[in-house]
């Protein structure tokens, strides 16, 4: 992107700047300092003045083409001041700089265990605006036959469909990262970003984002923006043209990371492998960030509140997370929160054992061990994950197989330092569709009884809610089909109630009535835990507060059983009778209560709990 550049002087040298990073800033932030970047040819052989601001530091850098200014806002007012270059005492060109006005949001609230997070790709959800389908400025063309290719699905398309998701009962949305990725293939994803102040032109322009966050507002939804702090792609403009050559990490030949994340909690481990670990490419067309580089760091942290202020985004969900280096890590956290206290980040960490996954939760007693604390609020729940998707397929195990595993998760609850702020998930745009673990009905129904009734921020991935299937042995492409009805051409519009096949309205029709039910149902988002011993496969819990309690039932075996309530008067405390939310029916808490192969109640009971 070309910013104006107001010509005051004839010039004898050819001088342009070509990028202006961040574009604009706002007035009254908390950190009073700001960094801007100017780019373009021989740039740095200006020295640069600011009348109307006060200019801290100018530095030059390796390359000729970077200019990095420092300034000292805590004076300054929204308005515009200018940036003037000079060769020698000849004023060459003056650059207007515009400081805005911030927007107040007192009503903020960051996305917590109250919502249901919607995740989706952009690409592969719904066409909106066929025209931006393809655009002069970014590489890949459209082929929807092809499954690793760009479809078409922009963010348009998910503006008209937010009735869709409102009506499904969802409170936020989580989007794969949004920003250009001009790749010449497999760009679809966007996760080797090659312009972050840049919505990619086919999905759409920075005003669709920001306009598909007021959308969502203005149905008392959140936007949670994936954010990649990690690496960019090697089509970023600044990875052709590095301002320093340790802005990324550099190996004498290609160096893949190894992939090791307990490496952090490891008291054991070596240096060699933490620097793979940490300096390692996450693939060839990913160039790894180098955050302990101070000018880079600055701009990540700036680049990061920008997007929050412009947007006002409700959270952000961090890729790769302990692939980065913790400590400017911590830096870039704290700077964030500096700035809007209660927004909260989740960080992507893909590990199988709740002491490794715990250490990365804000003030975890793990990591206190070592004397680290991450300041990271909210981390994603793999070893559930792993719990969720073998528990359904495993019958009558009573030691270590289904629902032992989801009983035996939960007893690693102590290691987090904030249970309810982890968020859980059966399935995501990595892993196997759970329809395909789950073929059959009865079965995604436990799973999501469960998911959306256990502690923590449950995720839900597109489609599933509907009956969509992939398989992650196939490629990724398969797990990241597109939604029935997203495109004009399509036979099939499950968007509409009315076109639905009828294994559509099934799923459809049961994932709507439970997250229409959870949006009141505060035990389930702020309560406490009861569980009791699986027996015969039959996993029994309770989510509570001090005036009302729910009451899960998950019978995972093959064989109808019989339950003497008296075993759990403990949760019971003597009521009488509870509603089960999707039967729609009245439960008598007699001295036995049946339940059905295969099922799971979901059981609203009223009364004091302390």
């Amino acid at each position: 992107m070309k910013y104006l550049i107001l010509f005051l002087l004839p010039l004898c040298l050819s001088a342009q700047v070509e990028r202006m990073e961040p574009p604009f800033w706002w007035a009254g932030m908390e950190n009073d300092t700001l960094q801007v970047l100017l780019h373009g040819k021989n740039i740095s052989e200006y020295t640069v003045k600011t009348p109307e601001a006060q200019l801290i530091s100018t530095h030059s850098v390796e390359s000729k083409n970077y200019l990095f200014l420092s300034f000292d806002l805590s004076n300054q007012d929204a308005g515009e001041f200018d940036i003037e270059l000079f060769i020698g005492n000849d004023k060459k060109l003056s650059i207007p700089y515009l400081l805005k006005e911030r927007i107040p949001r007192p009503d903020f609230e960051s996305f917590d265990s109250s919502d249901v997070i919607y995740l989706l790709m952009p690409d592969r959800f719904a066409n909106g605006n066929s025209k931006n389908d393809s655009h002069p400025e970014v590489r890949e063309q459209p082929v929807r036959s092809n499954k690793d290719g760009r479809h078409g699905g922009d963010l348009e398309g998910v503006i008209k469909n937010l009735d869709y998701l409102e009506s499904l009962g969802v409170t936020a949305l989580w989007m794969t990262p949004a920003c250009e990725d001009n790749d010449p293939k497999v760009s679809y994803h966007t996760y080797a970003q090659s312009d972050v102040y840049r919505i990619d032109p086919r999905f759409g322009t920075n005003d669709n984002y920001r306009r598909l966050a007021q959308s969502l507002h203005q149905r008392k939804m959140k936007l949670i923006m994936d954010y990649v702090t990690n690496h960019w792609g090697v089509e970023h403009w600044m990875i052709k043209d590095l301002p320093t050559k340790d802005w990324i990490h550099q190996f004498k030949k290609y160096t893949n990371t190894n992939h090791r994340k307990e490496i952090h909690s490891d008291p054991y481990a070596s240096q060699t492998d933490k620097k793979e670990l940490l300096e390692g490419w996450f693939v060839p067309t990913m160039a790894d960030l180098n955050q302990q580089q101070p000018l880079l760091l600055k701009y990540l942290i700036q680049n990061a509140i920008w997007w929050i202020e412009y947007a006002s985004l409700d959270g952000f969900r961090v890729d790769t997370f302990p692939y980065n280096d913790p400590e400017p890590m911590v830096a870039w956290l704290k700077a964030i929160r500096q700035e809007y206290p209660e927004f909260n980040i989740v960080g992507e960490g893909w590990m199988h054992n709740s002491i490794h996954l715990s250490y990365w939760q804000e003030n975890s007693p793990i990591a206190a061990i070592q004397n680290f604390n991450s300041h990271l609020p909210s981390v994603m729940d793999f070893t559930l994950n792993d719990a969720l998707i073998k528990a359904f397929n495993e019958r009558n195990d009573h030691w270590e197989g289904g629902m032992t595993r989801i009983y035996k998760n939960l007893q690693n609850d102590f290691l987090y330092p904030n249970i309810n702020q982890v968020l859980i998930f059966a399935e995501n745009h990595d892993t196997n569709r759970i329809n395909d673990y789950y073929p059959e009905f009865k079965d995604y129904k436990r799973v999501m009884s469960v998911l959306l009734t256990l502690r923590g921020i449950p995720q839900i991935y597109y489609g599933s809610e509907i009956g969509m299937t992939g398989k992650k042995e196939i490629g990724d492409g398969d797990i990241r089909r597109d939604f029935p009805g997203g495109w004009p051409q399509d036979s099939l519009n499950a968007f509409d109630p009315l076109q639905r096949s009828p294994k559509q309205k099934q799923y459809f029709d049961f994932t709507q009535k439970l997250l229409q039910w959870r949006k009141s149902a505060t035990s389930i988002h702020k309560g406490k835990t009861l569980h009791f011993v699986p027996q015969e496969d039959v996993y029994v819990y309770f989510r509570y507060l001090k005036d009302e309690a729910v009451m899960v039932i998950v019978n995972n075996g093959t064989q109808d059983e019989s339950l003497k309530l008296s075993r759990f008067e403990e949760g019971l405390k003597g009521v009488e009778s509870g509603f089960e939310i999707i039967s729609d029916r009245k439960i008598d808490f007699d001295k036995i209560l049946e339940i059905p192969a295969e099922t799971c109640f979901i059981i609203e009971l009223s009364k004091q709990y302390e």
